[in-house]
């Protein structure tokens, strides 16, 4: 075993018996290992097959199960666009395509050296404020295509400089 998976291990063993639910479930253990490193990896995996008493398959079944479970090391920036009906209305469709075409990609996922995801989202929760567009988890709105374009610019830049 490698000095990465056993850091891992470590971390998602951690995450799990750190983790402040009475109860510990295979759910609440995946919840806990993905807040805690961003991802799940295999080795988490195994680690919470082990606390709980469970197969590997059993709690692959259940972290398969839903969308919000990342299974690889997630990019290193992260764009999400407010899809919901207010902001899809006031324009979120032309503010989507102008970051997609500033990133080259063609419809949300990953770029291809890991330093940008871009997602849809459903409702970003803030519509007074929309169209709306979160850049690393921060929110910003009245969103315009040249804010998007700077914003998304700057965290390209950043990254570049890493």
């Amino acid at each position: 075993m490698t000095t990465s998976q056993n850091v891992l291990r470590e971390k998602a063993r951690n995450a799990i018996e750190t983790q402040p639910y009475k109860t510990i479930t295979v759910l609440s253990s995946l919840l806990s290992v993905q807040d805690s490193i961003g991802w799940i990896p295999s080795e988490a995996l195994e680690e919470v097959a082990r606390v709980t008493s469970s197969t590997v398959n059993d709690v692959w079944g259940v972290a398969s199960f839903y969308p919000n479970f990342r299974f690889t090391l997630p990019p290193k920036n992260s764009i999400e666009v407010c899809w919901g009906p207010t902001c899809h209305v006031l324009g979120a469709q032309s503010i989507l395509q102008h970051i997609l075409a500033e990133v080259g990609l063609e419809n949300e996922g990953e770029t291809s050296d890991q330093h940008l995801g871009l997602k849809l989202n459903t409702c970003l929760g803030v519509c007074p404020h929309g169209p709306v567009a979160s850049f690393n988890h921060r929110l910003q709105g009245k969103m315009t295509k040249e804010k998007a374009l700077r914003l998304t610019k700057s965290l390209m830049k950043e990254t570049q400089n890493d």
